[in-house]
């Protein structure tokens, strides 16, 4: 038996129309998973598609704003009104303001946690009954370095981040008796249009990344696609709660 084989399994990808996302999404794909893209632009997400199913992959999208409960609900609806089952989610949608926290206003405090901490516990607990119900499944949120490290200009992000971390060993908890193992990975400093807009507001980035990263250069979003893989399969089946750090060594050194 092939441990790391997905086929026959349905994965929820929020945020899966490009950068980390799309690199797990087609991990899973690349194992056999029939995926979901959810994401709020219907263009991205529909050329996500296409290239999912260019490479022999079943693939749907569902525009999805992970920070209303109600979207969160439809999307868990919709795919098992589609597919029949929710085997795997993975909860990458995320979002940064880079400011100093005494220039954030509350209003982007809150938006940017409504994203990125509201949305990974609304998606997990509307996932949750179709799960139960299916014997178990695996829920993977996505943390960040900043979930471990301070930053002076992403209080907003460090703090939602880290909540993700509580919020995974919560779930694992409650979740386990039913079968579901939950999950974070913390990238590194990966090259995607997140951290090329931090690159271009913080000067110097760039260079300290490369420089105190041991394998000595930026991840790219296929970079996550095997630890997505791996702790989706059967493979990890008697873990949960984990917190797996993929940044290249940056946060050893």
């Amino acid at each position: 038996m092939n441990m790391f084989d997905l086929s026959g399994k349905v994965a929820v990808v929020t945020g899966g129309s490009r950068g980390i996302g799309f690199g797990i999404a087609q991990a899973l794909a690349g194992a056999g998973a029939t995926i979901v893209i959810a994401a709020t632009n219907v263009d991205q997400s529909a050329d996500a598609v296409k290239q999912l199913e260019a490479s022999g992959a079943t693939a749907v999208s569902v525009p999805t704003d992970v920070s209303d409960p109600d979207a969160a609900q439809a999307l868990v609806d919709e795919t098992v009104g589609q597919f029949g089952r929710l085997d795997i989610l993975v909860n990458n949608a995320g979002i940064n303001i880079i400011k100093r926290p005494e220039d954030l206003t509350p209003d982007e405090w809150h938006q940017v946690l409504a994203v990125n901490l509201d949305g990974p516990f609304l998606c997990s607990r509307a996932a949750y009954p179709a799960m139960k119900a299916g014997g178990g499944g695996k829920v993977i949120n996505i943390g960040s370095l900043m979930s471990i490290f301070g930053n002076a200009k992403a209080s907003a992000y460090g703090a939602s981040k880290g909540g993700v971390v509580q919020l995974t060993k919560a779930l694992a908890i409650a979740w386990a008796a039913d079968g579901i193992q939950v999950h974070a990975i913390l990238p590194g400093w990966i090259d995607t249009d997140l951290t090329r807009g931090a690159r271009q507001q913080l000067p110097g980035l760039e260079e300290v990344v490369q420089t105190r990263t041991p394998e000595g250069r930026w991840g790219v979003p296929s970079d996550l696609g095997g630890p997505a893989v791996f702790l989706a399969s059967a493979a990890s089946d008697f873990l949960t709660g984990t917190t797996l750090i993929v940044d290249g060594g940056f946060a050893a050194d």
